[in-house]
């Protein structure tokens, strides 16, 4: 494919709408995990890059929040199982998000758009968040985040089969080099220092994660990011209540301002992480995730008295610079599909 050709394709992803168009992840039966074309016809190669400067800046601002949020469901780990601290963060965050769609009359934009597609989404979600709850209550929010680091780079490989989009050998071999880092992290040769089973879940975790992100940016074309968002929180929190219904606790007096924050952090975060994949291409938004690593540094330190180890910090390090190889190397596609004149390599 020529770079005046990707570059059309790429300028398509981040069409909100599509009259006649099917999505990425939908069969023509409405089930899951299939591809249709895309239509590129009337896109402006002129079309300007502000929407991905603003899915940059609505992930850095989401992955911010996230930290704050997972700190304090850290802390609620102690007391409460990983389902119902999801179904607590997911319903906590709904609510809120009920206050600016009421104050602002906006209930028309809920009605959801292939259904089937956010109920797929909510599984998901219920893998992702429940996962992700067991593996930061035995490890360090920054051993967790380090796995969870490998999302992007699991983005850049599924978009391949998913969504069709064309990734140059550069591109595999940071995908590569980066699960090798997660390698580092894990040290399976010898002792890692931390649970193996907590960091089985976070690997789910991560790729629950990864299927979500691409599942956003077909959801994006006929839903707003709040119907997105809406339908999620809801959708997962009463999935995650249910299963919850066994092992459920109260909740003591002590612990609502903790949930009171989680449902701010969470529903803020869930808007700015959702409007990012919607305006951006993963390979573009999701290498930005890893400023989340610094905000883990430093909570574990100041909150736990926990340091990163040598080999953490090696991983962690090569995961990262895995992920600035991905999205330079879009940027320099990109370039070369505004100057078509130059042949690509």
């Amino acid at each position: 494919m020529c770079a005046a050709a990707r570059w059309e394709r790429i300028r398509s992803e981040y069409r909100p709408k599509e009259p006649d168009g099917g999505l990425a992840l939908v069969y023509n039966d409405g089930s899951i995990m299939s591809r249709q074309p895309l239509p590129i016809a009337h896109i402006s190669v002129h079309e300007p890059s502000r929407e991905r400067l603003r899915g940059i800046a609505s992930m850095i601002a989401g992955v911010f929040v996230f930290s704050i949020m997972d700190s304090l469901m850290k802390r609620l780990s102690a007391h409460y199982g990983p389902l119902q601290i999801s179904c607590l963060r997911s319903i906590s965050s709904w609510l809120f998000l009920l206050l600016p769609i009421g104050w602002h009359g906006t209930w028309a934009t809920l009605r959801p758009s292939n259904p089937s597609l956010h109920l797929f989404r909510a599984v998901l979600g219920v893998g992702m968040l429940g996962s992700f709850v067991f593996a930061v209550h035995r490890l360090s929010l920054a051993q967790t985040y380090s796995l969870f680091l490998a999302a992007p780079l699991l983005m850049t490989a599924l978009s391949v089969p998913l969504h069709g989009e064309k990734v140059t050998g550069k591109r595999w071999a940071a995908i590569v080099i980066g699960l090798s880092g997660v390698l580092v992290i894990l040290q399976p040769w010898g002792n890692a220092g931390f649970s193996m089973i907590a960091a089985s879940a976070a690997a789910l975790a991560t790729v629950c994660y990864s299927l979500s992100g691409l599942t956003v940016r077909s959801l994006g074309r006929n839903n707003s990011s709040m119907s997105m968002v809406f339908w999620y929180l809801l959708l997962v929190g009463i999935a995650t209540g249910l299963l919850a219904i066994g092992d459920w606790r109260p909740v003591l007096g002590s612990d609502w301002v903790w949930l009171i924050g989680i449902g701010i952090t969470g529903a803020l975060g869930q808007m700015w992480l959702t409007d990012a994949f919607r305006r951006a291409p993963p390979s573009v938004v999701g290498p930005f995730e890893y400023t989340a690593i610094l905000w883990a540094f430093a909570i574990d330190w100041i909150f736990w008295s926990a340091s990163p180890s040598l080999s953490l910090v090696a991983g962690a390090g090569i995961v990262i610079a895995s992920g600035i190889v991905v999205i330079l190397d879009e940027r320099r596609l990109a370039g070369l599909a505004l100057n078509p004149s130059t042949p690509p390599p």
